[in-house]
């Protein structure tokens, strides 16, 4: 996707420092707060100075960081921060910005010069560091849910915590493990999978996420064939997926893809994207239209959509 409106004025150059003068000999000013400090005090310092300090630009904030792409090829600072990119030149009209896990990749078409690639970039600086932020900001949460595969260990399911207990001689009465009551009734529920104490990671691992699919494909069916007839559409089959980005799909035959990781989420949450791939079967494009499709359905949809970008699903790698 190109990201090339609403571009932003390039970082005014700094001033020149002003002559040296003699001065008369005056008492030390108070010490300053650190900038970190400033933002905490305005609302004090307002109820009784007068107006508050201006907000610490974003670029302030991103001071000495670094953000290298494994692919960078070229290099900028934007602010404090130094910025290695991904460049690549293409059969395109315009200059593209993508801003992912790996960092910022930078798309040209072959006749535009490199100075102007560089004033691009300038120019589209917020929005790049306020992106690259989000993103290394969320690959840190994603990194705190990272699972540890062994008896204890805990995931969300539904939107509420589950704690996996490795009981072997458990008679479950479905297949692979069954989901029970805390022991005292009163904490995290208890998945017991059919699974040796002395197991290792990856078979826990295995075990629990077969599990998981069973349960992601009943209730994805259940959902399905809730919103279906509101809608008006007939949904003719169901695939569980797996990607890395993406929480579903649906084709044109009525064939629908949703990635079984929604299991981890809220009901609403996996109900908005159950009836945002049904829509889609009436309206093939995320038009106008299509969004007031979804809202028929869930009046909420972008809620919970904000949902689904901020919570972060447990990491299983």
């Amino acid at each position: 996707m190109d990201l090339f409106e609403g571009l932003g004025n390039e970082f005014a150059p700094a001033k020149p420092p002003a002559p040296r003068t003699r001065k008369v000999k005056k008492k030390a000013a108070p010490p300053v707060a650190p900038p970190s400090a400033l933002e905490g005090l305005q609302q004090d310092k307002a109820d009784h100075t007068g107006p508050a300090l201006p907000a610490i630009p974003l670029r302030d904030t991103l001071a000495l960081a670094s953000f290298v792409h494994p692919q960078a090829t070229r290099e900028t600072v934007l602010g404090s921060a130094r910025v290695a990119y991904e460049f690549k030149r293409g059969k395109r009209k315009t200059i593209g910005f993508l801003v992912g896990a790996e960092g910022l990749s930078v798309r040209a078409p072959r006749w535009v010069t490199l100075r102007d690639v560089d004033a691009a970039i300038k120019e589209k600086s917020d929005w790049i560091l306020r992106k690259l932020l989000e993103t290394r900001q969320r690959h840190a949460r994603v990194e705190a849910t990272r699972i540890e595969w062994k008896d204890g260990a805990q995931f969300p399911f539904m939107g509420e915590t589950v704690v996996i207990r490795l009981d072997p001689k458990h008679g479950f009465a479905s297949v692979g493990g069954t989901l029970d009551a805390s022991d005292d009734g009163s904490g995290p529920r208890i998945l017991r999978l059919a699974v040796a104490q002395n197991a290792e990671a990856s078979q826990i691992r295995d075990a629990a996420q077969a599990w998981l699919m069973r349960q992601a494909r009943r209730l994805f069916i259940e959902r399905l064939d809730h919103f279906a007839p509101r809608l008006g559409v007939r949904w003719q089959k169901l695939s569980l997926s797996n990607a890395a980005t993406r929480w579903g799909s649906a084709s044109v035959d009525g064939s629908i893809r949703l990635n079984w990781r929604l299991i981890h989420f809220r009901l609403p949450v996996i109900d908005y994207v159950v009836a945002h791939e049904l829509a889609h079967l009436r309206v093939m494009d995320h038009s106008h239209r299509f969004w007031e499709t979804v809202e028929s359905v869930v009046p909420d949809y972008d809620l919970l959509r904000q949902q689904l970008k901020d919570e972060a699903a447990p990491r299983w790698s």
